[in-house]
């Protein structure tokens, strides 16, 4: 088995918001932590060109300088980053969290920190990725007041996309929902909601109808989009069906909904526990110790644990949370930890 490279009080996965407000919280209590970056350094704050609805920004700030003030500010409190990808975490007898990196380097902490957030899902079309942070968004809530008075277009028939179409009537001309198939997946209550919206003027449904395609520049942002439409559903499967339709369609942005994946396979075999669709499971309720997992020594906080809010400033609350939680379990710790079970084990020798 590899070596460790060297053992740290404390490893946080992840310089999102969360993350980096733990670290700035546990480097201020002398913690040591090392920061682990990931594949997706800063997150999906760095997706967002401006940042409007942070606190202490009135005039926004753009999410990848968000990020690296939260960072130049955690490393001034003592915090480590490095560019390590997590692809392995196990708790060792002696109660320390073995962490295995990417590249073979081994660590060993007495705590982990899982902040690795989630990803949004992309439909991987030609201009969705260029234009990302442009015009194009996997987040209504941040966004959406950018684009005041345009045509938006909304991608999905879950819950998120029913969710962003019905937020997004606030700001925009018409809100566009292109969903693939006639029927959505959504709740009733959502559909409820959005033919609301469609009776009053402020939707317009695109079933059987999928994006092709997104238009523009970072210049100009968004200008229109191409799309497939078959009244059979799935258009993108049936291109060369003469009943498909392609055509182009004006919007000023287009809002992908079509769920998060969380980044937490390197939990798998840990025994940190995940409900179906990968989120942590912690502690919770109303006293300390909430952003405890199921296997001491291991906390969660952020978007790898919230499927519901996801926005910086809840991540940011949660990753201090698991900053105060971590202390307090450092105060005892796997050393003090370890010794009693050896004291136990030597009582039970008498």
């Amino acid at each position: 088995m590899t070596e460790p490279v060297e053992h740290r009080r404390l490893i946080i996965a992840g310089t999102g918001i969360a993350g980096l407000s733990a670290a700035i919280y546990a480097g201020r209590s002398n913690n040591d932590p090392l920061v682990l970056e990931g594949d997706e350094p800063g997150g999906q704050l760095t997706l967002t060109t401006d940042v409007a609805n942070y606190p202490g920004f009135p005039d926004g700030i753009g999410g990848t300088e968000l990020i690296q003030r939260m960072k130049d500010q955690a490393t001034k409190f003592g915090t480590e980053l490095d560019h390590g990808i997590v692809a392995d975490v196990q708790r060792r007898d002696d109660g320390t969290i073995r962490v295995e990196l990417s590249n073979g380097d081994v660590y060993t902490a007495d705590a982990f920190l899982a902040a690795s957030g989630a990803s949004a899902r992309l439909l991987d079309v030609p201009g969705e990725d260029e234009l990302m942070g442009y015009g194009v968004s996997t987040c209504a809530t941040c966004d959406g007041a950018f684009f005041r008075g345009e045509d938006m277009l909304v991608v999905g028939g879950g819950d998120a996309a029913m969710e962003e179409a019905s937020f997004l009537t606030k700001f925009a001309d018409t809100v566009y929902i292109a969903h693939r198939r006639e029927n959505f997946r959504a709740e009733d209550y959502w559909v409820d909601r959005v033919q609301e919206h469609v009776d009053n003027g402020d939707i317009e449904i695109m079933r059987n109808t999928e994006l092709l395609e997104v238009h523009g520049s970072e210049e100009e942002g968004v200008d229109h989009v191409t799309l497939a439409r078959n009244d059979e559903g799935y258009p993108t499967e049936k291109l060369d069906d003469p009943e498909t339709e392609q055509f182009d369609h004006d919007v000023g942005a287009v809002f992908v909904a079509i769920g998060h994946t969380p980044n937490t396979d390197y939990l798998q075999d840990t025994g940190v526990e995940l409900d179906e669709a990968g989120y942590i499971d912690i502690q919770g309720g109303d006293g300390g110790g909430q952003t405890k997992t199921g296997v001491e020594g291991i906390f969660a906080a952020g978007d790898v644990v919230d499927h519901h809010y996801q926005q910086a400033i809840t991540a940011g609350g949660m990753g201090t949370k698991a900053a105060l939680d971590i202390d307090d379990y450092l105060e005892e710790g796997p050393e003090a930890e370890a010794t009693a079970a050896g004291t136990q084990a030597a009582e039970g020798d008498d």
